[in-house]
């Protein structure tokens, strides 16, 4: 009779595992697979952005190009030539750019021929205008106009074939997107799974303890086996996951860099315009307090509009870095040294908990250190006096070096968490909002990853993944 009863049990556990196998199996091919696809989506979405960016920059370097012979033509100053030479190889590099990365599109193809030929017509007739300028001992004359008129018609049609490019790419990584969310929400659903399957035989090994004595034992240590495949499954979906975070930041990163830029070219070019014009002035009327006054204002504030901009672009640009190998608490220590009379100030308590290995990474020193101390200085004045504490904690994990700031200041919602790297997004009252994305922008530029915490009234966390030398 017992043995009929440890028979049952046995041919349970063993009809129990053989499932539990094959689940784990059909979970590790649908990851791997949907892992697999996730890569290939993110690549083409990487692709089209490069393809948009590299039209971006080509419509930018041709108003360059004619910016300069405006400037030229207006102040009769030879140094402006330099900008309209230097665009001419640049635009030549970008069209062999692009014509690479649309080779597979024979559409985008046929538009990118069409393109280079009106950019072309377009440098032509701004060689003929330098050409009747000079001709004209350095005077408009009617033949310049006429010039002038037909580049803005050329003009206008480039921009209208690039927008055309755009909106063709624009609409793919549309399709994409749509792709990659949809491989998203399925590798949830794989991840339910995962759970429900780990509940279950959790279930099932408890129920089969209580019911065997010698059987269990073994039962047991089978379960506890295929449970840690489980959780390492379930861990495995839990990295892609982070991953896909992580991707999707450095997409609105990318995105959020696109638009400055896009704006950047639109301010500029009719503050250009302005400065030029300003200088004209200068040259033509004659000046007075008055005069002298309105024109120093209007140079002064066009002066602090291009800063501006400047500001903006540089805390989306992927910076140029030079990199040391350095400890990573190394850098934690010279930022918190940068931020001691701040910390002192409102009484902040420091708790440190390194790594005892030595976490040697390779970065640029001083950017990096700009970086962890912005995170520091938004956490102190987060925090309220003589009460806060900022907890700093660094570790070796998996081949990357991790650092982790922690305090418990007042925490964020969800809607402010959700744009926090913005540009100018702030919730200080005399912040900039420039912070936080040039953080972001500087951990880019070291092929690293942050990632923020935060709960309302309880304070935030930052951790920053970067590789080991």
């Amino acid at each position: 009779m017992l043995t009929n009863i440890v028979d049952k049990i046995a041919d349970r556990v063993r009809w129990g595992y053989l499932t539990a196998f094959i689940l784990l199996l059909t979970s590790y091919i649908l990851t791997f697979y949907t892992t697999q696809q996730l890569l290939k989506q993110s690549n083409w979405l990487n692709h089209t952005n490069s393809i948009i960016n590299n039209l971006d920059l080509l419509h930018s370097t041709v108003k360059d190009g004619e910016s300069a012979v405006r400037g030229y033509v207006a102040l009769n100053d030879g140094k402006f030539l330099a900008g309209y030479h230097n665009s001419i190889p640049v635009k030549d590099s970008l069209f062999n750019i692009l014509s690479s990365l649309i080779k597979d599109n024979k559409a985008q193809l046929k538009r990118l021929d069409t393109l280079k030929e009106l950019i072309n017509k377009k440098y032509s007739l701004l060689k003929d205008g330098l050409i009747a300028f000079k001709e004209n001992n350095y005077q408009v004359s009617g033949d310049l106009k006429s010039i002038a008129n037909n580049g803005k018609q050329v003009m206008d049609e480039i921009r209208q074939r690039m927008l055309g490019m755009q909106d063709a790419e624009n609409k793919l990584m549309l399709t994409r997107s749509g792709r990659l969310s949809s491989f998203s929400n399925f590798m949830k659903i794989i991840t339910i799974a995962s759970l429900i399957v780990a509940i279950l035989l959790t279930l099932y090994s408890i129920v089969t303890f209580t019911k065997e004595n010698k059987a269990k034992k073994q039962a047991d240590d089978n379960a506890m086996a295929f449970r840690e495949q489980l959780e390492m499954r379930i861990n495995e979906l839990a990295l892609v996951n982070k991953e896909l975070v992580e991707l999707r930041g450095m997409e609105k990163f990318a995105a959020t860099g696109r638009i400055a830029r896009t704006i950047a070219h639109e301010i500029r070019n009719p503050l250009t315009n302005i400065t030029l014009a300003t200088e004209h002035l200068r040259l033509e009327i004659p000046v007075n307090a008055e005069t002298e006054l309105l024109l120093e204002m209007i140079s002064r504030n066009a002066t602090r509009i291009n800063q501006l901009i400047s500001d903006l672009l540089n805390s989306t640009r992927i910076t140029q870095l030079d990199f040391t190998k350095t400890p990573l608490n190394d850098i934690l220590d010279a930022s918190l040294e940068l931020a001691k009379d701040r910390l002192e100030l409102k009484g902040i308590k420091v708790i440190k908990n390194y790594s005892a290995l030595r976490c040697d990474v390779l970065a640029d020193v001083e950017k990096l250190k700009i970086a962890f101390l912005n995170i520091i200085v938004n956490a102190i004045e987060a925090m309220e006096p003589n009460k806060g504490v900022l907890h700093i904690k660094t570790e070796d994990n998996n081949g990357r070096c991790i650092a982790v700031i922690t305090d418990n200041g007042k925490g964020m919602n969800k809607e402010h968490l959700s744009k926090l790297f913005e540009p100018y997004f702030t919730t200080k009252e005399k912040g900039t909002g420039l912070g936080l994305a040039n953080t972001q922008n500087i951990i880019i530029g070291h092929k690293a990853s942050i990632i923020a915490e935060s709960d309302e009234g309880k304070g935030s966390s930052f951790t920053i993944s970067l590789s080991l030398t």
